[in-house]
């Protein structure tokens, strides 16, 4: 998954006086509304084919992901091309769930004048059928309270939307022993889904339940609220942990950041790969003049936002075979 690319320039001599500052945006460039369509619809593409493997493995009981059976598919759905409808419950949910944490980024840039892109989707041949998402921040910053409600309003759209989505999955999944531990890869198991899973299938271990698309596409969208919340640079965890802190900001950054390593040692290599690339290219966050305090109401959300991480985050979200 993609961070989110937010890239504003800030302009260091505006001050708040009590009032939230209003925003100038610079002159809008011209919507490429083709190139969004485009790459909605490729991405549409890429998660659809990944969907149908899976739902053909599902009604089959096979592991979810098996690489030369899934490539040996792709024939067939050549020849029978109606086939891969039956991969639109994972992608269509999948895409909703990415759709919402984009549009509440857009819909608070809207909200606050502030010019921004529409979203632009990823497609990619992985297991997920995507990198994700992102939009563009195209004008200047000037109020950590702006900041903090742009940033926020991504991760709990996205969760409003992967909640229910996780729920219906499971209700469609099914018991299978020792499932979770066949196949190519195996998939870790966050709090969020732990404690709806006991809910569920109550007494039933978690390596024994077998992941319907749906709740499948909700898992990925719950590795992705934990990779855009964690509280770093300019992921929007990032920028929530600015609007908070302020100048300590660089400093935590890169302290979370050096958790990663450890983590990626003893539990997955992934989380490595992380660090390197938000020490490289992430850390960085432009300054914001403004001394207003954000209140309790946003104080409340950041928590929020905290628990929802907690409930996202896994420290080995994905291994090849069995643990």
């Amino acid at each position: 998954m993609s961070p989110q690319d937010f890239s504003p320039a800030y302009c260091p001599s505006a001050v708040s006086n009590g009032f939230e500052p209003q925003v100038v945006a610079p002159a809008r460039s011209r919507p490429r509304y083709w190139l969004h369509a485009l790459l909605f619809l490729l991405t549409l593409a890429t998660t659809t084919i990944v969907g149908a493997s899976m739902q053909y493995n599902f009604e089959r009981n096979l592991p979810s992901f098996d690489l030369e059976r899934d490539l040996a598919g792709f024939t067939l759905w050549l020849r029978h091309p109606a086939l891969l409808l039956t991969g639109l419950p994972f992608s269509l949910t999948l895409l909703a769930i990415l759709l919402a944490h984009e549009f509440g980024h857009y819909v608070a840039c809207v909200y606050y004048h502030v010019d921004a892109s529409l979203p632009y989707f990823l497609p990619a041949p992985t297991f997920t059928g995507t990198l994700g998402a992102f939009i563009r921040i195209r004008a200047p910053i000037y109020s950590k309270r702006v900041l903090f409600d742009i940033g926020v309003a991504g991760p709990l759209a996205g969760f409003i939307f992967l909640l229910p989505a996780l729920a219906i999955g499971l209700a469609f999944s099914k018991i299978i022993p020792g499932i979770t531990h066949q196949g190519a890869l195996t998939f870790g198991s966050p709090a969020l889904l732990w404690l709806l899973e006991r809910a569920v299938f109550p007494g039933v271990p978690t390596a024994d339940i077998y992941l319907h698309p749906v709740a499948r596409a909700a898992w990925i969208g719950i590795l992705a609220t934990a990779l855009n919340l964690l509280p770093i640079g300019q992921l929007d965890g990032g920028h929530i942990l600015y609007s908070m802190v302020g100048d300590r900001h660089k400093l935590l950054s890169r302290a979370f950041t050096a958790l990663l390593v450890p983590i990626g040692i003893l539990f997955w290599p992934g989380w490595l790969l992380w660090a390197v690339l938000l020490l490289f290219f992430g850390m960085r966050h432009p300054a914001i003049y403004d001394p207003a305090e954000l209140g309790p109401g946003r104080k409340k959300l950041a928590w929020l936002s905290l628990a929802i991480f907690i409930l996202c985050f896994t420290v080995a979200p994905v291994a090849t075979g069995g643990f």
